[in-house]
């Protein structure tokens, strides 16, 4: 009786915490892609971790790099389309993609 009494105080929290440590390396994160600029702005290309979005943070070019984001888009299917949308919106590139 008493190695059942030993076995449920030790075993059980082991296993507890075992599992919500194996649980903790299952959840997804969004990861920092690329950076840079144009015009008046610059950019961080940011992805979820399986790649099913993309979005963008953007700062004035003169913004300090710990401030906040000037904006942050939503989400796109591509970095290119999130790309595509800085160049067009933010750098005042004209580009055939660019919405007329």
């Amino acid at each position: 009786m008493k190695l059942i009494q030993i076995l449920k105080v030790a075993v059980i929290p082991v296993l507890t915490v075992l599992s919500l440590l194996s649980a903790s390396n299952k959840v997804l994160a969004d990861y920092l892609t690329s950076q840079g600029s144009g015009g008046n702005y610059r950019y961080e290309l940011w992805s979820s971790d399986d790649n099913s979005g993309y979005y963008l943070k953007i700062w004035s070019s003169e913004a300090s790099p710990n401030s906040d984001a000037y904006s942050t888009t939503g989400t796109f299917t591509s970095s290119r389309e999130a790309l595509i949308d800085f160049d067009c919106n933010y750098a005042e590139i004209n580009l055939p993609e660019c919405p007329r």
